[in-house]
C-alpha cells in the first residue's frame, strides 16, 4: 500500500507540476506578446500542451488505480482548466464550429488547429523524460514502450461513440454558458468526465482530435485512416451537428425557460 500510495503521490506531482508550467508559460506569453492572434497561436498550443501533458499520466493512474481514480482526476483537472484557459479550447473543433458559424476564417482555424498539434505531439519529449527517470515502478519502462490503441470496438461504431459524445457535450455546454448557473464550472466538468467514462472502454472518450492525435496516433492495433475516421471526423461531425441540434425548438425553449433561474 505504501508504495502504491508513493507512485500515486508521484503521478499527482507530476500533472501539478505540468500545470504550473503551463501556469506560467502563459503568464508570459500574456505579458510579451501583444499581437492578439500570435498570442492565441501560443495561449492554444500552451493549453493542449498541458492538457495532452496530464493526460499521458493519466493514463498511467487509469492502468494502475482504474477508471473512478482516472475520473476524480480528469473532474478536477477540467475544473482548473476552465477557470485557467481563458479563450484558449485546445481542441480542434471548437474552430471548425466558428468557421462553421462565420465567426472565424479558413486561415485562422486551420493555424489555431495546427498550434494546437504541435503543442499536444511536443508535449510527449518533457513526458518521456519525466517517465525515463523512473522514480517509481509504474513509470518503468514506459518512457519507450510501444503504445496500444483504446479502440476496442468497430470502427464505425467508435466514430459513432466519439460523434454522439461530441455533440452531447457541447450542446450541454453552450447551454450552461448562455444560462450561466451557479457551479457551471462544475456541472460541466462532471458532464464531460461522466461521457469519458462512459465511452472509455469503446474509443477511449478522447472527444478532441488533437488529444487523441498526440496520445495514440501511431499506436499498436489502429492504422492511420482508422485514427482520422474515429477521433477527427467522428468527433468534428459530432461538433458540426451540435450546432444544428443547439438549434432545435426543444433546446432554445429549455434555454430560454431556465435562463434567468439558478440552479
Amino acid at each position: 500500500m505504501a508504495a502504491t500510495m508513493i507512485a500515486l503521490a508521484v503521478s499527482t506531482l507530476y500533472v501539478v507540476l505540468t500545470s504550473l508550467i503551463a501556469y506560467w508559460a502563459r503568464r508570459y506569453v500574456n505579458y510579451y506578446i501583444r499581437d492578439p492572434f500570435v498570442r492565441s497561436l501560443f495561449l492554444e498550443g500552451i493549453a493542449t500542451a498541458e492538457l495532452c501533458g496530464a493526460c499521458f499520466e493519466l493514463i498511467i493512474i487509469a492502468e494502475n488505480w482504474g477508471v473512478s481514480m482516472y475520473g476524480l482526476f480528469l473532474f478536477v483537472l477540467t475544473i482548473w482548466w476552465a477557470m485557467n484557459w481563458g479563450d484558449a479550447s485546445a481542441c480542434p473543433y471548437t474552430h471548425i464550429e466558428e468557421m462553421v458559424e462565420g465567426k472565424k476564417s479558413l486561415r485562422d482555424a486551420f493555424l489555431l488547429i495546427w498550434a494546437e498539434l504541435v503543442g499536444g505531439l511536443a508535449i510527449f519529449r518533457y513526458v518521456q523524460l519525466l517517465w525515463a527517470l523512473e522514480i517509481v515502478s509504474t513509470h518503468r519502462n514506459k518512457a519507450f514502450e510501444d503504445c496500444t490503441t483504446d479502440l476496442q470496438v468497430p470502427v464505425i461504431f467508435g466514430a459513432f461513440v466519439e460523434c454522439a459524445a461530441t455533440c452531447v457535450y457541447r450542446v450541454v455546454s453552450r447551454a450552461l454558458s448562455e444560462i450561466n448557473p451557479r457551479f457551471s464550472i462544475v456541472i460541466d466538468s462532471f458532464i464531460g468526465t461522466s461521457l469519458v467514462i462512459a465511452a472509455f472502454d469503446y474509443s477511449g472518450g478522447y472527444f478532441n482530435p488533437a488529444l487523441a492525435t498526440a496520445l495514440k496516433y501511431g499506436c499498436l492495433g489502429t492504422t492511420f485512416m482508422e485514427h482520422v475516421i474515429v477521433y477527427w471526423v467522428g468527433a468534428c461531425a459530432g461538433s458540426i451537428v451540435s450546432l444544428r441540434v443547439y438549434r432545435l425548438p426543444i433546446i432554445r425553449s429549455f434555454v430560454e425557460q431556465h435562463k434567468e433561474k439558478a440552479f
